[in-house]
């Protein structure tokens, strides 16, 4: 198990993204780098940043970070607090709607985005096969 989130975390969900066949397929076309921000909360104490760099279905970089200022500056943002993302990895909530009902705010192309929201659900649907310790 590995605690979420963590440098350990991001290197095992890379891994696990990268021999996820459906979630290849579903981004075959994607060009794009992503952070996810975990946001404190109640239950978390302080802000995470997790960057990928996602092309053509293959995450070729995955960095955990303390500080937004440890990562690149990438073109879209996924953001919310850590108890949001903890029912986002354990499926109580869908990416696409976290967005649309305000628990997860993106920066970036919302149109881009709409275009690829099976490739979002297997991103999460791989966030579930990591052996995650909350």
């Amino acid at each position: 198990m590995v605690k979420f989130p963590s440098p350990e975390w991001v290197e095992e969900y890379a891994r696990k993204l990268n021999e996820n066949k459906s979630y290849k397929d579903a981004a075959q076309t994607w060009e794009g780098d992503i952070v996810f921000v975990v946001e404190k909360d109640e239950a978390f104490p302080q802000n995470s940043y997790i960057y990928l760099d996602l092309y053509h279905g293959e995450c070729r970089k995955a960095v955990y970070a303390d500080s937004p200022d440890k990562i690149p500056k990438a073109a879209f943002t996924y953001r919310g607090p850590y108890s949001n993302w903890r029912k986002l990895i354990d499926k109580q909530i869908d990416p696409i709607q976290g967005i649309l009902t305000g628990k997860f705010k993106l920066e970036g192309s919302m149109m881009k985005i709409m275009r690829y929201t099976k490739a979002a659900k297997e991103m999460v649907n791989t966030a579930t096969l990591v052996q995650t310790e909350f």
